[in-house]
């Protein structure tokens, strides 16, 4: 892989402040801005009201009754739910700390221990596996005064230098070097990582074995399977720069041991449990309060990393368009496995998102399609039955090992023709077939989120 290159914009017009925050303090946030003129904040919360009404009041929801348990809502009408992600809800609305009800996105699909596409709010625990491995996964997009004319007629070479300035994917094999990593990280990602370095400390004093894992290595790059970069276009041609990733290998070592940890502390519970990956970490012991503090990190962790790789996306496709260009001052970055405490129905709980994105009045978010359909810039209704959340995608609609079945590398190539991308059999696990219906799962939560902009990929990196 070419040697990465380092982004000319400074890493801080894009990178989020690096102390880590604990979600048991919610992030104050700015009024969001994407494509907005800040003289129209006020008109577009107005309209943000009147439409949050409107569509409460159209949309009908789905509730299963529990036995033994708390409701379940689902805002998946003209979705498909697999009967296994039914049971699987279930098995979670059953556990003693749920609070009110689970909500269920239209991109709903079965996981491991818990549902992706659910919400679960819950006083005095938290499940591990329910925010699961990829601690703060999310997506970053960003507008530019780039119009689609300003692009080069053949894209393959801004794809290419996109993929020399982000290290993705991942090679293993002894002696080799892993091409998703850094070998040596630029100044810039040693600069971030130092501001993330106190907190992670402080985790590994307690878990040293969590000091081995790929952290500094990983910052900045993107991964593998459903993780990508695209250029876009809006409904007026203007160009879009969006990514999703989340927290890497560090990520992944601090969910699987605090996971590993909360079924060691239920040893003796575990058999009751409908599911062993439902363990939880009670409030007021000691694995609970690390768990807060080091998941907290972590998902500081991963707004930073994507943050990172926007700066170097950006400054990859200043080297190619000929034509200078600016990008919007904010960027949408937003968090769809993660947890955080909040305040809903006058109480405050835990709240984990698992594929599921937060969609408070007036909030902006990313809704992404699969790999050649559209995505969407979306403006929360503040819906407080969902818990003021939507979709984080279209959802999978079979497994990978059944997409890599049942399609040809013939059939992504059709269904990718308009997209300058992988068509080669190692990404045929995410065709777009192997997905729900965006349209649909879109219609469904309607009374959740209202649409801002319409996205449409040019450009697709695959990690």
């Amino acid at each position: 892989m070419p040697a990465a290159r380092s982004a000319s914009a400074p890493l801080s017009a894009w990178c989020c402040r690096s102390s880590a925050r604990q979600p048991t303090q919610p992030r104050r946030r700015r009024p969001p801005s994407a494509g907005l003129k800040p003289q129209d904040a006020r008109a577009n919360r107005q309209s943000a009201r009147r439409g949050a009404s409107r569509h409460q009041e159209e949309q009908a929801i789905e509730t299963i009754e529990v036995a033994g348990g708390k409701p379940i809502k689902l805002w998946t009408e003209g979705v498909a739910v697999e009967d296994a992600a039914r049971r699987q809800l279930i098995n979670t609305a059953r556990l003693p700390f749920i609070f009110r009800h689970l909500a269920v996105m239209p991109d709903v699909h079965l996981g491991k221990g818990s549902t992706i596409g659910s919400v679960i709010p819950t006083r005095g625990a938290i499940i591990p596996a329910a925010v699961g491995v990829d601690i703060g996964c999310g997506m970053i997009a960003t507008r530019s005064t780039l119009t689609a004319s300003d692009l080069p007629d053949q894209l393959h070479g801004l794809s290419t230098a996109i993929e020399c300035a982000v290290p993705h994917g991942r090679s293993l094999g002894r002696g080799k070097r892993d091409q998703g990593s850094w070998q040596n990280p630029p100044q810039r990602i040693n600069a971030l990582w130092a501001g993330l370095l106190p907190g992670f400390r402080r985790i590994v004093a307690k878990y040293p074995t969590l000091g081995d894992s790929n952290h500094l290595q990983h910052l900045g790059t993107l991964g593998t399977g459903n993780h990508f970069i695209e250029v876009c276009l809006d409904e007026s041609q203007r160009v879009w720069f969006m990514l999703h990733s989340g927290s890497r290998g560090v990520g992944n070592a601090i969910g699987r041991s605090f996971i590993a940890l909360a079924q060691a502390d239920m040893r003796q519970h575990l058999a009751t449990l409908p599911d062993r990956d439902l363990a939880y970490l009670e409030q007021g012991s000691s694995h609970f309060d690390d768990y807060v503090e080091a998941v907290g990190w972590a998902q500081e962790y991963a707004r930073c990393n994507r943050s990172a790789m926007m700066a170097s996306v950006i400054a990859a496709a200043r080297q190619v368009i000929g034509k200078p260009f600016t990008v919007d001052a904010e960027a949408v970055n937003c968090h769809h496995n993660y947890v955080q405490k909040e305040t809903h129905f006058g109480s405050e709980v835990f709240v984990t998102r698992k594929g599921a994105v937060s969609a408070r009045l007036g909030e902006l978010g990313i809704i992404p399609g699969s790999m050649g359909a559209s995505s969407y810039i979306v403006r929360g209704l503040g819906n407080e039955q969902s818990f003021c959340s939507c979709s984080h995608g279209a959802g999978r609609l079979m497994s990978r090992n059944e997409a890599r079945r049942r399609f040809t590398v013939a059939d992504q190539q059709r269904a990718t023709a308009h997209v300058e991308c992988r068509k080669d059999r190692e990404v045929i696990d995410e065709i777009p077939m192997a997905y729900k219906d965006i349209d649909a799962v879109m219609h469904a939560q309607r009374s959740l989120v209202e649409v801002v902009h319409t996205l449409r990929q040019v450009v697709c990196v695959k990690g």
